[in-house]
């Protein structure tokens, strides 16, 4: 019966595309527990044998394993994030530590460890290729950095806050998540919802029939149901001339899973256990912090080098910040605010924006049709690298959710990948990419490499189709950039395929590298059809969006500062034990480089889930550093045009196609020509 089960696992499926038609919560377990227990077994066959350590016989069985169990994971990440519902969530959860468990035990194996020391030190490690030197050089370092090094008594510690991390860091985006849905703000009097953009509205009325709501009243009048969605909350903030409804929801949304709301979702007391277990797991391997535990598999060489770079962009941007926050504040006062708080900031900035550059975020809105948007975000990629991208067939997790392919120029599939744009309950927030099987070399074939592509943008109301803020096509624009980073790889290795093994720090260059081509007029004027009419964006329209591009950008940078500086002490100086609170730090930082003051009572950390429960512990910085890199990667296109197809094929072969089977600086190198430097950043922000 068991074997019956196993043979009809969907997880357990590697011949092709992902099952997502048949998998559920049930198929998670005996998958996940044969799977473990094949790895298990293998790895005993490779730590015991006798032949002496080669690429063939060590290394690349053991990257088949870990690909196997990765491309069935990937799937229950996937779904957990997307589809989430208690019983996948249940699965995820009790997976989630036999996987850490297992990481943890093989991270530790001192027999692995020495074959792998043994085949660097050996003379046949010369004639390997570039991509498997770099896998047995990161092997040694991820070996000494899981504890292998450790005496026993340490190493059964270390696993211990390994798993007790894995189960906190999941439970924080859990509690983002379940406050996030649980809220709702009900509106049956539609005269405090003027300003609001009627798709928007219409959305809210429609919901409120979803959820089985009364959509009448005594009066009438339609009933609206407003959330912490961001396509939702957004649009209050930016629009509602009603003071007091903007602050009731910028109050439910800036306090999400804090001592504020329901005591189970409140993450406080889970980051003052994860910043302690981070401690000690990095003073365990020798650290004097998690920073620099963290940085140790980044391009930055110290907490003191981050430290430096943030406040070195703190003070050219400072005073266009302090510039960007006088002219709001004198705006504000025009519009009867004299005591501009948090939950102004979005509508004084949008009414300062229409007057100052005559057009609105909501009049750009509907010349940018999803069908459009996506017409000319794939026309860039056909045009500067030669590809062509096909809309295709393959079974999904939610009836929105799409399917297309990446063929070369020759008609050849090189990548695929899965597009989920719409936000909805039972989905985590924000946007990301992320990969769902990678690109490698099977015998004498090539595995396609296939991502994730996930956004949060308003859905289709009614007969028209989903319309995306100008904001929301940079989204777009940004998370293909990861995509093609994963898809465009030539690397044949796994471990180093893609996006695997890149420098965190420098994994948001091409992401960031991609939305600079929607300040293009030759790009843009062919994504765009007015949803009404049909006509194109006018010139005008564009002159004016150009010209507000830098709106603020002052403001914006030195927010990112902000959040940065605040991670990066966090993990290099805030001591978890001592008397200052995780406040009490933010508000330090904010002390010296906020512009715009949050509330007291504003709980970010606690819904900050990049750093609690994501990759970005210690390497939040990762956003502006990478800003530096694809800019000045771009400025080699503004050179030469900035649809270069030829200098398109070299970003190609020297940034994508190398994924991380190389340093990045080597690979920016390689195609810029020399070292990064600021100067595109600060130009391309107008403060250059």
């Amino acid at each position: 019966m068991t074997a019956i089960l196993l043979a009809n696992n969907p997880l357990l499926y590697f011949s092709g595309l992902p099952k997502f038609d048949e998998v559920k919560a049930e198929h998670v377990s005996p998958a996940l527990d044969f799977l473990l227990a094949e790895a298990r077994a293998t790895i005993e066959t490779l730590a015991l044998s006798a032949s002496v350590a080669t690429w063939d016989n060590f290394a690349a069985k053991l990257e088949d394993m870990e690909e196997k169990l990765a491309r069935a994971w990937s799937q229950v990440g996937h779904m957990n994030g997307v589809v989430n519902n208690p019983t996948l969530r249940a699965a995820y959860n009790d997976n989630l530590s036999k996987l850490t468990d297992f990481y943890a035990d093989l991270g530790q194996d001192e027999r692995l460890y020495a074959k792998f020391r043994a085949l660097r030190a050996d003379s046949t490690f010369d004639s390997l290729t570039p991509s498997q030197k770099k896998i047995i050089e990161n092997e040694l370092r991820d070996f000494r950095l899981g504890g292998a090094e450790l005496p026993a008594e340490q190493k059964i510690r270390f696993k211990e806050i390994q798993e007790a991390l894995s189960k906190l860091s999941s439970k924080f985006e859990e509690n983002v998540l379940d406050n996030t849905n649980d809220y709702a703000l009900i509106i049956e009097d539609a005269s405090t919802l003027t300003g609001i953009p009627e798709d928007v509205l219409q959305t809210a009325s429609e919901a409120t029939k979803e959820n089985g709501l009364a959509t009448q009243v005594a009066n009438g009048n339609l009933s609206y149901k407003f959330t912490l969605q961001f396509p939702s909350y957004q649009p209050v903030l930016q629009y509602a001339q009603n003071r007091q409804l903007r602050e009731t929801l910028y109050r439910a949304y800036a306090t999400r899973a804090s001592e504020f709301g329901q005591s189970k979702w409140d993450n406080t007391p889970l980051i003052s256990q994860i910043l302690k277990l981070k401690l000690e797991a990095a003073n365990l391997l020798g650290f004097p912090n998690y920073a620099e535990l963290s940085i140790t598999t980044k391009m930055a060489e110290s907490a003191q080098q981050v430290n430096d770079f943030l406040h070195d962009l703190a003070k050219k941007a400072k005073p266009y910040a302090l510039k960007d926050k006088q002219e709001l504040e004198a705006y504000a006062e025009k519009l009867g605010i004299c005591d501009m708080q948090a939950w102004d900031v979005a509508y004084v900035s949008e009414k300062l924006r229409e007057e100052k550059y005559a057009f609105s975020d909501l009049e750009v809105k509907q010349y940018f049709p999803e069908n459009k948007v996506l017409a000319g975000l794939f026309k860039v990629v056909e045009t500067i690298f030669g590809v062509k991208v096909i809309k295709s067939h393959a079974s999904v997790w939610h009836e929105t959710a799409s399917f297309y392919d990446i063929n070369d120029h020759t008609g050849k599939l090189i990548g695929q990948f899965y597009l989920d744009l719409y936000a909805r309950n039972n989905k985590r927030g924000g946007a990301w990419m992320d990969e769902a099987i990678t690109r490698r070399k099977i015998a004498d074939s090539i595995t396609t490499p296939v991502a994730f592509l996930t956004c949060n943008f308003s859905a289709p109301v009614g007969e028209k189709p989903a319309l995306f803020t100008h904001d929301e096509v940079l989204t777009m624009f940004h998370e293909f950039g990861h995509g093609l980073h994963h898809m465009l790889t030539k690397v044949d290795d796994y471990s180093v395929s893609g996006i695997k093994g890149v420098e965190w720090d420098a994994v948001e260059l091409p992401s960031q590298f991609m939305e600079n081509f929607c300040w293009e007029w030759e790009v843009l004027r062919h994504m765009t059809a007015h949803v009404d009419t049909g006509e194109q964006l006018p010139r005008a329209l564009f002159d004016k969006m150009v010209a507000a591009k830098n709106f603020q950008a002052g403001m914006q940078t030195m927010r990112q500062i902000e959040f940065s500086l605040f991670d990066i002490r966090l993990h290099s100086e805030f001591d978890p034990y001592g008397k200052k609170t995780v406040v009490d730090l933010i508000e330090e930082v904010r002390d010296e480089v906020a512009v715009v003051r949050p509330p007291k009572w504003n709980r970010f950390p606690n819904n900050f889930t990049h750093i609690f429960s994501g990759g970005y512990s210690a390497g939040y910085y990762s956003y502006k550093w990478a800003e530096v890199l694809s800019a000045d990667a771009y400025s080699m296109f503004e050179e030469n045009g900035v649809l270069c197809a030829e200098t398109g094929q070299r970003y190609w072969q020297e940034i994508l196609a190398q994924g991380g089977s190389r340093s990045a600086l080597e690979s920016f190198i390689a195609f810029r020509g020399r070292e990064p430097n600021i100067d595109a950043l600060l130009r391309h922000n107008g403060m250059g």
